[in-house]
């Protein structure tokens, strides 16, 4: 089961693809951010996250995405954009045929450190030691997208275990 787990933002959108192994493990296949530029416009911005978001998917057998739900913050103008982000990337998703799946940032915190108040620290960490890497994954956006697909995982094996799926 190959997965794209995505951090959603206007800025950077980050992105991590992980398999998992028919013993259980989960192995990294690729991780980065789609990096906008304010000079490119929000339509610009949004038009190049879904793009660069549609060549990342057709470069991988993937079968399901999982997105990181806004988190609504202080500032209502970066809760929207983000919020416009997440729509483009949900769309990209459905033209992919992806299954689709969206969790809380504390459900993501909580499936890969055990602990919902985890710190961004705490969950690189956290990521780098559950994959077997060398070095913890960077930028931000990049560990929390691969957090996300590791959250979608282990959210997948319980539903299968509890008898939900």
């Amino acid at each position: 089961m190959a997965v794209i787990g995505i951090d959603p933002g206007t800025a950077l959108t980050g992105y991590g693809i992980l398999e998992e192994e028919s013993d259980g493990t989960i192995q990294i296949i690729n991780y980065g951010v789609i990096r906008t530029q304010k000079i490119e416009g929000i339509a610009g911005r949004l038009l190049k996250i879904h793009k660069q978001l549609i060549h990342i998917i057709n470069r991988y057998t993937i079968t399901s995405g999982a997105v990181e739900r806004l988190f609504f913050q202080k500032n209502v103008k970066t809760a929207i954009s983000v919020g416009q982000a997440r729509g483009v990337i949900l769309l990209a998703l459905a033209q992919a045929e992806l299954d689709i799946f969206e969790y809380n940032p504390v459900d993501i915190k909580q499936a890969v450190t055990g602990y919902g108040n985890a710190s961004k620290k705490q969950m690189q960490e956290m990521v780098k030691v559950l994959l077997g890497m060398d070095h913890l994954p960077k930028p931000d956006d990049a560990a929390d997208a691969i957090a996300v697909a590791i959250c979608h995982i282990h959210s997948k094996k319980m539903n299968s275990i509890d008898g939900w799926n």
